[in-house]
């Protein structure tokens, strides 16, 4: 059976040394209807054969003699017309020369190319200067440092509009069309900065007026409704003291702080940039220090007198604000200012400086010292509050809740809420209390705390502001009532 079964699956293959065959697998062809298996030969790979080496060619000196050296395409010696992928010749991009008006091209609208002769007259056009370019924007910033406004807003569809003590007015009855309100905005910024405003539709920057009051405006520009806008904040150039501010007494003992955490809070324009200017400008004619500034933009500009000052803007001199903050521990500083806090790396940054010695001051956006006090936990991670808590209540030294009033007679002074971290408000910090810190602030005026309510009575009796709008600014306006009446 054995035998049987071998001879019928035996298949006869080609001779091997001539092909190689390819079988395709069937069952036995015992089974009914089965295919015998399909034989397709193929040729055999043939054999590699081995590696010749490669014959060593010997030089010809003869013929190497023949060889011509290889010369460049411009020789220097020569006066010949430059060879390459221009085809106008020297003469023509000379400055001064006269440029055939076949090469002039049309510039674009606030190109700030090199200058060209337009008309052909032989004299090219001076370059565009900044005077040039900021025409139009350098009148209204005069207007607004005349009129001691605090903004300037450039908005299509609307005309130029100024704050001033708080009151928007417009200056001009002519509406800004969207063209105008680019040949306005846009010479003031930079290449980098268009750059920057393209991509992310919107940059920071500071920009130095010159003129007979030269003044530093801090620049927000951004798009709306696909136009370009910008507000305008005027930064005076002075930076008044804490005296000329008619801040507090507690505002000196601040700048006499050797270490800790210091947090000056409030609405956007209402002075938490001019009251830190003035106390780093106390630090810097009463102490020797190394202080440094981290901004975006740079505002205030310091004068060294008695402190060494670094300023650092964001995006010119650093790309962010954590790798500011980390690399500010290398530089050796007794004082740093954190711009603004805007998010949790910044947060947990500006703890860690100030857990390391050094006297940090920052801002936040916030109402009060409570409301302070819970945003800065709240960034934070819930598994990670509870040591935050026991950190910013080891570090805090004080939160200044500070707002702008309008006069009435003009002009506007500053009202604030100072909490001085003691003994009980770092209790009620670590221990997730921080809404009876108000009630500590009104109790505690014989160490310097100071409430909001407590600020705006002391404008009413100067007799600068009406009880109606100390009530109106209060955040408890029967507390001035009952102040007033004690």
């Amino acid at each position: 059976m054995e035998n049987s079964t071998a001879q019928n699956t035996t298949v006869a293959y080609p001779n091997f040394a001539q092909s190689n065959p390819v079988v395709t697998p069937v069952l036995d062809n015992t089974q009914q209807g089965v295919i015998p298996p399909v034989i397709t030969p193929t040729p055999l790979p043939t054999e590699p054969q081995a590696l010749q080496p490669t014959p060593v060619i010997e030089p010809n000196l003869d013929e190497l003699s023949n060889i011509q050296e290889a010369l460049p395409i411009n020789n220097a010696d020569s006066e010949a017309p430059l060879k390459g992928i221009v085809d106008n010749s020297l003469q023509d991009i000379i400055p001064g020369e006269k440029v055939p008006k076949a090469l002039i091209r049309t510039p674009k609208v606030n190109n700030l190319s090199q200058p060209i002769d337009a008309d052909g007259d032989g004299q090219t056009a001076p370059a565009i200067t900044k005077m040039a370019d900021t025409t139009k924007i350098d009148e209204m910033l005069r207007y607004a440092i005349e009129h001691n406004a605090s903004d300037l807003h450039i908005t299509a569809g609307y005309p130029p509009i100024v704050r001033i003590d708080g009151e928007l007015m417009e200056i001009s009855e002519r509406i800004i069309t969207p063209e105008e309100a680019e040949e306005i905005i846009l010479p003031v910024l930079s290449e980098e900065k268009r750059e920057l405003l393209e991509v992310n539709r919107e940059v920071d920057l500071a920009y130095f007026h010159e003129g007979d009051a030269p003044s530093r405006f801090r620049i927000n520009a951004y798009y709306t409704m696909k136009n370009v806008a910008a507000a305008f904040r005027l930064i005076p150039s002075r930076v008044r003291t804490l005296d000329e501010l008619l801040l507090p007494n507690i505002y000196h003992q601040l700048a006499k702080l050797k270490q800790g955490f210091v947090l000056v809070t409030g609405p956007t324009g209402h002075g938490k940039s001019t009251t830190l200017a003035a106390i780093l400008e106390e630090i810097n004619t009463t102490r020797f220090t190394h202080i440094v500034t981290i901004e975006d933009p740079i505002e205030y500009v310091f004068e060294g007198k008695k402190s060494l000052i670094d300023q650092r803007e964001m995006n010119d001199d650093t790309h962010s604000w954590p790798i500011a903050l980390r690399s500010a521990l290398r530089q050796d500083p007794d004082v740093i200012l954190v711009g603004e806090m805007r998010d949790y790396e910044t947060i947990a940054s500006a703890i860690t400086l100030a857990e390391t010695g050094h006297l940090v001051f920052a801002t936040l956006h916030t109402n009060n010292a409570a409301q302070t006090v819970d945003r800065m936990i709240d960034v934070f991670p819930n598994n990670q509050q509870a040591q935050i808590r026991l950190q910013l209540s080891n570090i805090l030294e004080a939160i200044v809740a500070q707002r702008l009033i309008p006069l009435d007679k003009g002009g506007r002074r500053a009202v604030c809420e100072i909490m001085i971290a003691n003994p009980a408000v770092r209790n009620m910090i670590r221990e997730s209390k921080s809404h009876q810190i108000d009630n500590v602030i009104r109790t505690s005026s014989d160490i310097g705390m100071v409430s909001l309510e407590r600020s705006l009575v002391g404008l009413v009796r100067e007799g600068v502001i009406s009880v109606q709008k100390a009530q109106e600014y209060a955040v408890f306006p029967e507390e001035v009532l009952r102040l007033l009446k004690s």
